[in-house]
């Protein structure tokens, strides 16, 4: 299989001749941070000071602000007064509330999907489902968690390409999730979600968006209670 699969997203994503637009400074400091922070390399409580994060990325002052003003309206981060911009401290609340939301768009885009999903989407989640399958028996399992997050958010472009894939994306950078806390870094865990997967590749090859809603609901769930037992 192509490497390049495993840094695409949707089809759309794959290599086109198509021009791209350069990235902006904005766009860069907003897509570096926002990784940082998903990843929680930068931790909740962490102050980010304008100046030492242009220090650091090598651009000017403007565009961090415009960065840090973006991760705002996504509630990544919050201004107080005589500290400036810190990263959100999110608890357990926040964490059940992340997964009940995420189980509830997700499950709809493959009920969704179930119904609009074509030949060639199939072939694309297949592939991917077999280079999952393959790292996990190779024992690569720090490379599931970001395929999964690739399998997932494609089923829901394919069933809510208006609104649904750009709400679970939002949804998804909502909630920092440390790279340790990966259920896919655990043998019987990765096991069980890739059967997950395959049930979901079933449901939506037989056009049955009631199975696929339900498998998706029940397994983003486990993935939420494996998450608060960390």
């Amino acid at each position: 299989m192509p490497d390049q699969l495993r840094f695409c997203e949707t089809l759309e994503d794959m290599p086109t001749s198509e021009p791209r637009p350069p990235m902006s400074k904005a766009e860069y400091v907003y897509s570096v941070l926002l990784e940082e922070i998903r990843s929680t390399r930068i931790p909740g409580g962490t102050a980010l000071r304008a100046g030492e994060v242009a220090k650091r990325l090598g651009v000017s002052v403007t565009p961090v602000r415009e960065a840090l003003r973006r991760l705002e309206k996504d509630r990544l981060i919050s201004y107080e007064a005589h500290h400036g911009a810190t990263v959100v401290d999110l608890g357990d609340e926040a964490l059940a509330e992340y997964y009940g939301l995420r189980s509830v768009v997700e499950g709809l885009g493959a009920r969704l999907a179930a119904d609009r999903i074509t030949a060639a989407d199939l072939v694309w989640l297949r592939e991917l489902h077999a280079s999952m399958r393959e790292d996990a028996e190779q024992g690569r399992h720090e490379l599931l968690g970001e395929q999964s997050m690739r399998f997932h958010l494609r089923i829901v472009d394919i069933g809510g390409p208006a609104f649904l894939g750009e709400h679970a994306r939002s949804v998804r950078n909502s909630l920092p999730v440390p790279a340790a806390a990966s259920l896919w870094l655990d043998d019987t865990q990765a096991k069980a979600q890739l059967a997950a997967h395959e049930g979901i590749l079933a449901a939506l090859e037989a056009g049955d968006g009631d199975a696929a809603e339900r498998i998706m609901i029940d397994h983003v769930r486990r993935a939420g209670d494996y998450r608060k037992e960390q």
